[in-house]
């Protein structure tokens, strides 16, 4: 059952939990919540850039840890596992598709434009580990295998000098 829009918006936010869980507001939009929440990491990516790649990751799987809990709280009280506007797992996911990518403008849109072919086509397992894990970690993980599929490609595409 889908949640109203009453329910949607006052889940999204009034609690810290739904804000983060909804991407900042992001994950209300009427247009493809996915792919807008996985943009509002683009800026965040651009901030940890400049920092050690031990930073980052340590960042990431703080940030991870924390959408396990704010995304299954947000579930919960929408009563739908993995509603589409819950897109704190794309931003986590393409802030970790961003370590392995160029620091340039072209490797961030190649980070993104292959995220999301991975996150909406979920190739094996990723549509198999979507249907099987539940709560939090749950949603969470379905990303970050799409973003270890897109972090596979980035390096081997900078490793052979294609990008």
């Amino acid at each position: 059952m889908k949640p109203d829009r009453k329910k949607l918006y006052q889940a999204a936010l009034t609690t810290p939990a739904g804000f983060l869980a909804f991407g900042f507001g992001a994950g209300l939009s009427p247009w493809a919540p996915g792919t807008v929440g996985t943009m509002v990491a683009i800026p965040i990516a651009l901030l940890l850039q400049p920092h050690p790649i031990l930073l980052q990751l340590g960042l990431i799987l703080l940030l991870f840890v924390l959408g396990i809990y704010v995304c299954a709280q947000t579930s919960r009280r929408l009563g739908v596992h993995d509603h589409g506007g819950i897109v704190w797992d794309e931003i986590v996911g393409y802030l970790l598709c961003a370590t392995a990518a160029p620091d340039t403008v072209t490797g961030l849109v190649l980070a993104f434009v292959l995220f999301r072919v991975f996150d909406i086509f979920k190739p094996w397992p990723i549509r198999s580990v979507e249907r099987k894990l539940t709560g939090g970690f749950g949603i969470m993980a379905d990303d970050i295998i799409a973003a270890a599929y897109t972090a596979a490609i980035l390096l081997l595409l900078v490793r052979s000098g294609v990008i």
